[in-house]
C-alpha cells in the first residue's frame, strides 16, 4: 500500500484525475458516437421495385388513373411469404386479373415475376437519404452494407494505431508505471504536478528520499529489467494474455454486432437509441456494485451471460410485442457496454505494471478482430434473418464461460512485475499442496 500513501498526499481523487475522466469521456463519446451514427446513416428503409405503371409519371394510362395506389401495388407487386409486398421483385406484366381474386393468387397459373431492373422506390418517413437508398445496397447488394460497415470498423482500428499515441500528450504517465520502470525522478515530477494541480500543499514535501523510501519494494523490483518478450516466456501470464484476448473478442462482436445493427430489431431506431443511451448510464452504476460485491471474476460473468440471454431472447419474440423486444435490446445492449468495461477493470488488475501497456496493446490487436466479423457476420441475414443474431447472443455468453479460467482480483494488490505473477503461482500451488494435505490426513 506504499504508492497509495503517495497518492494520498498528492490528492487520490482530486482535479487532476477528474479532467482526465472528462478528457476520456470525450474521446470515448466522439469514437462511440461514429458507431452509432451508422445506425442512421447505413439505415435501410423500407423499399418496393420502381414499376412504370405506378411510378412513371408520364404514364397516362386510363385504367391506372382510377385505380388507387394500393389496386396498382397488388397488379404490379408479388407478396412475400409473410403476405407483404416483396421487396426484391415485381411483375413482369400488370396482373389485371388479381383484381377479382380477392387478394388470392391463381391456383392455375403462376405470373412471371423479374427483379428490379429500374431500381426501388423507398419509404422516406424516417430518413431522407442514406448510403442504401444513395447506391441501392438491398436485395442482391444487400451484402454490400455490411461490408460498408466493416470498413468503418477498419479505419476506427487504423485509426486507433497510427493516433493512439496522441493522449500521451494530454494525459500524465503513470507514476506507478514509471517508478516500476526504474525511472523514479519522473516519477517524483508527475507526482508534483499532479500535487499541483489539486492544490495539495504537501507537494513540496515530496522528494525523491519519500519516493524511495514509500516504493522502496517497488525499485528493487525494478532493477531486474522486463522485456515484451516476457509476456510470452511466462507461462502464466501468456496463458492470461491469450484468454483476455478472447474474452474481449467474443465481448466486442457481441456488442458491436448489436451497436451497429439496431435498425434490425425496431423500426423506431431513434426512440431505441435514446432509450439505450439514457437506460446504459443507471446499469453502469449498478454494475460497479456488482462487480465490487461479486467480484471481478463471478461479476463479469453474470454480466456477460445476462447480455447474451437479452439478445438471444429478443429473437424469439414476436414482432408484435414490441415493449417486450424493446426492453430486451435496451437491457441487453446497456450490459453489453457494461461487460466492455467490466472486462477492461479485470485486464489491468491481472497484468503486471511494468509491462501492463505492452500486454493490453496485444490484447487489443487480438481482440479487435472482434470489430471486424461483426458487421461480416451480419451478411448470414440472407439465409436466416436469426442467424446473425444467435451468434451475438452465443459470443457473449460463450465468453462469460472463459472468465471462468481467469483468477479472480478483489481485494488483491495490483502484480507490479514479472516476478510478483511467478510469486503468485508458487503461492498458489503451495496453498493446494497444504489444503491438499489437510484433506488426505483428516482420515
Amino acid at each position: 500500500m506504499a504508492f497509495q500513501e503517495l497518492l494520498n498526499q498528492v490528492g487520490s481523487l482530486g482535479r487532476f484525475q477528474i479532467l482526465q475522466i472528462v478528457f476520456l469521456f470525450l474521446l470515448n463519446a466522439i469514437a462511440m458516437s461514429h458507431i452509432a451514427m451508422e445506425n442512421f446513416t447505413g439505415a435501410v428503409p423500407s423499399h418496393r421495385c420502381w414499376v412504370p405503371i405506378l411510378d412513371n409519371d408520364t404514364v397516362s394510362d386510363n385504367d391506372s388513373r382510377i385505380l388507387s395506389q394500393g389496386d396498382l401495388l397488388r397488379i404490379s407487386i408479388p407478396l412475400d411469404s409473410n403476405q407483404r409486398l416483396d421487396k426484391c421483385r415485381r411483375f413482369v406484366q400488370p396482373q389485371w386479373h388479381l383484381l377479382q381474386l380477392n387478394g388470392t393468387f391463381s391456383n392455375v397459373t403462376e405470373p412471371d415475376t423479374e427483379p428490379c431492373l429500374d431500381g426501388w422506390v423507398y419509404d422516406r418517413s424516417n430518413f431522407l437519404s442514406t448510403t442504401v437508398t444513395k447506391w441501392g445496397l438491398v436485395c442482391g447488394s444487400q451484402t454490400l452494407n455490411s461490408v460498408s460497415k466493416f470498413s468503418l470498423m477498419i479505419g476506427i482500428f487504423i485509426g486507433g494505431i497510427v493516433y493512439g499515441h496522441l493522449p500521451d500528450r494530454w494525459l500524465s504517465e503513470s507514476a506507478r508505471w514509471l517508478i516500476m520502470t526504474n525511472r523514479p525522478q519522473k516519477a517524483l515530477k508527475e507526482l508534483r504536478r499532479v500535487a499541483q494541480i489539486n492544490g495539495m500543499d504537501s507537494g513540496d514535501s515530496l522528494t525523491m528520499e519519500v519516493v524511495r523510501t514509500s516504493m522502496k519494494k517497488e525499485l528493487e523490483a525494478a532493477k531486474t529489467k522486463s522485456s515484451p518478450s516476457d509476456l510470452f516466456h511466462t507461462p502464466i501470464l501468456c496463458k492470461q494474455i491469450y484468454l483476455l484476448s478472447f474474452v474481449r473478442l467474443l465481448a466486442l462482436l457481441s456488442i458491436c454486432g448489436l451497436a451497429i445493427n439496431l435498425q434490425h430489431l425496431s423500426p423506431n431506431v431513434i426512440l431505441l437509441q435514446f432509450l439505450l443511451g439514457a437506460v446504459a448510464i443507471p446499469v453502469n452504476v449498478i454494475g460497479h456494485f456488482v462487480l465490487n460485491h461479486m467480484g471481478r471474476k463471478v461479476g463479469q460473468q453474470v454480466i456477460l451471460s445476462f447480455g447474451g440471454i437479452c439478445i438471444l431472447t429478443t429473437i424469439f419474440v414476436p414482432e408484435e410485442m414490441q415493449t417486450v423486444r424493446i426492453s430486451m435490446v435496451i437491457l441487453g445492449g446497456a450490459v453489453s457496454f457494461l461487460s466492455n468495461a467490466s472486462n477492461r477493470l479485470h485486464e489491468n488488475e491481472l497484468l503486471p505494471t511494468s509491462l501492463r501497456s505492452t500486454a493490453l496493446g496485444i490484447i487489443g490487436v487480438i481482440s479487435n478482430t472482434g470489430l471486424f466479423m461483426a458487421p461480416l457476420i451480419m451478411m448470414l441475414v440472407a439465409y436466416s434473418a436469426s442467424l446473425p443474431w444467435i451468434i451475438y447472443g452465443s459470443c457473449s455468453i460463450l465468453s462469460a464461460f472463459i472468465v471462468f479460467l481467469l483468477p479472480e482480483t478483489k481485494n488483491q494488490p495490483l502484480p507490479e512485475s514479472i516476478h510478483d505473477i511467478r510469486n503468485e503461482r508458487k503461492h498458489t500451488k503451495q496453498a493446494k499442496k497444504e489444503d491438499l494435505i489437510i484433506k488426505v490426513t483428516r482420515f
